[in-house]
């Protein structure tokens, strides 16, 4: 009897080939993660904002944390983070202060705004 395998059973394929594939598999979960998050956002009628940044909101939580720890803690692309914090700065749902130590960072956290956006 003949059965059919799934592709991470499948001793034919290569390890490469099923990284690529569960990379990809990866990449269309983050999509559809987006476009849920688009989708509620719609539904409330929250309409300033887009589904990367309230996933942003989710992800900086109560911390305080500079675009930098952003970069490297959560693999957002650079210009892409400056982007997003200074849209949400600029639409009140995030506060920004220079660093005392080092006048060159610049700490975020969430605005009550912002706390709510994230609690939704």
């Amino acid at each position: 009897m003949n059965s059919i395998n799934p592709f991470w059973q499948n001793t034919e394929t290569s390890v490469a080939q099923q990284y690529l594939d569960a990379l990809s598999l990866i990449e269309r979960l983050h999509r559809l993660l987006l476009d849920v998050i688009k989708d509620e956002f719609e539904r409330l009628g929250v309409l300033e904002i887009h589904a990367v940044q309230a996933l942003r909101l989710f992800n900086i939580g109560e911390n305080e944390v500079t675009a930098g720890e952003l970069k490297s803690r959560e693999y957002y692309q650079g210009g892409n983070v400056s982007y997003n914090l200074k849209k949400l700065v600029d639409l009140g749902y995030m506060h920004h202060q220079r660093c005392e130590m080092d006048r060159r960072s610049v700490r975020v956290k969430l605005t009550a705004k912002g706390r709510d956006i994230k609690d939704t």
